[in-house]
């Protein structure tokens, strides 16, 4: 949304047109709430105009909207409001070219939140265990435990689901 009294930098817009996508994606999966991904966007954008980081290139530029973007939905997970709240149905099918390419996606969704983390940064964002790792503050051993785990539960899901048909 543009700002009616001033203009976006157009370095937050650069940053908004290249990587806007992926924040939402990671919003997305981290919350699956529309709306709260729509807001945590918008919150992450601003933070970027308002601090104005000193990006030295491309990846510390991703890296740092993904941290941004990981901290906001931890945020808005531990709020007393979304705690207290009564949650609406959750979106089955984000609205995003992934779901649309891979029946896999459905199955990510329906991980437990750290698992769906990881399995989207390292599958749908390209990044390394020890990249995710310094995104989640976690040890490298750690992520690549949290990526196995998450892939033998993806494997017994798509079995069962094979096995029903």
């Amino acid at each position: 949304m543009k700002p009616s009294n001033r203009e976006i930098p157009k370095d937050t817009q650069r940053a908004f047109d290249v990587y806007g996508d992926m924040v939402y994606r990671l919003a997305l999966i981290r919350t699956q709430k529309q709306a709260d991904a729509e807001d945590i966007v918008q919150d992450v954008f601003m933070r970027y105009m308002k601090s104005a980081p000193a990006i030295m290139d491309p990846e510390h530029e991703k890296a740092w909207l993904i941290r941004v973007t990981v901290n906001r939905t931890k945020s808005i997970a531990a709020s007393a409001w979304n705690q207290k709240i009564l949650s609406f149905p959750q979106i089955t099918e984000p609205q995003t070219e992934m779901a649309l390419t891979s029946e896999v996606y459905a199955a990510v969704l329906n991980l437990p939140h750290m698992y769906r983390t990881v399995i989207h940064l390292f599958y749908y964002e390209g990044f390394k265990t020890a990249e995710i790792a310094r995104l989640m503050s976690a040890n490298d051993a750690t992520v690549r435990s949290w990526l196995h785990r998450a892939r033998e539960m993806l494997r017994k899901t798509m079995k069962a689901e094979n096995e029903e048909e």
